[in-house]
């Protein structure tokens, strides 16, 4: 996808494209980009944790998060990481471009889409949302999960972690927002779509 972006943008080189954590990593740091675009999902780990790798193997690298996540606490994630960008995957061409000329300059840029989103929860009732804005990454990341129909155990496998962390995590989730049981954590992603 992103090579064929940049076929049409003769002044931005691509040097490289990876599909995995490691040979992201291992890019980096043999080619030392002026820009990274990257995907928050970067099988087997994840675009989040390859932020610090990528500021400590080539710290004159820029890194602007590319995402299919709308959700600020991922972009407010990124950026707090020290990437210096965020887009999602519905962000245009011309925005991408954008994106780059803005981090490029030394600014910190933000896809309209993720702007939109943020002024919308910002000026929108917390009554409608109760608890919605103090989920961590990670508990939205298991609320998906469970929306997808996954068990503890499928969570667990996937994410890398043990089925016990996840039952803190449901439990936890369950606590914010203000819900008794997994049916009605069902019920309020089903009303609550596609915050989820």
């Amino acid at each position: 996808m992103w090579t064929n972006l940049f076929a049409i943008k003769k002044e931005i080189e691509v040097i490289g494209a990876a599909g995995t954590f490691d040979d992201a990593i291992q890019l980096v740091k043999e080619k030392k980009p002026a820009i990274v675009l990257l995907d928050i999902n970067l099988p087997p780990a994840s675009g989040l944790d390859a932020v610090p790798l990528i500021r400590k193997y080539s710290p004159g690298t820029k890194i602007i998060a590319v995402s299919m996540h709308t959700e600020p606490v991922y972009a407010k994630k990124m950026i707090g990481l020290g990437a210096k960008g965020y887009v999602t995957k519905n962000s245009s061409h011309l925005e991408v471009f954008n994106a780059i000329d803005e981090v490029m300059a030394g600014n910190i840029f933000i896809c309209t889409e993720m702007k939109n989103i943020m002024t919308e929860q910002l000026l929108g009732n917390d009554d409608n949302e109760p608890g919605i804005k103090t989920l961590s990454l990670r508990e939205i990341e298991i609320i998906k999960l469970i929306k997808d129909g996954l068990s503890s155990k499928d969570i667990s496998l996937r994410l890398y972690i043990s089925a016990r962390t996840v039952a803190v995590h449901r439990q936890n989730i369950l606590k914010k927002l203000k819900l008794k049981n997994t049916v009605a954590l069902i019920n309020f992603i089903s009303t609550n779509d596609p915050q989820f």
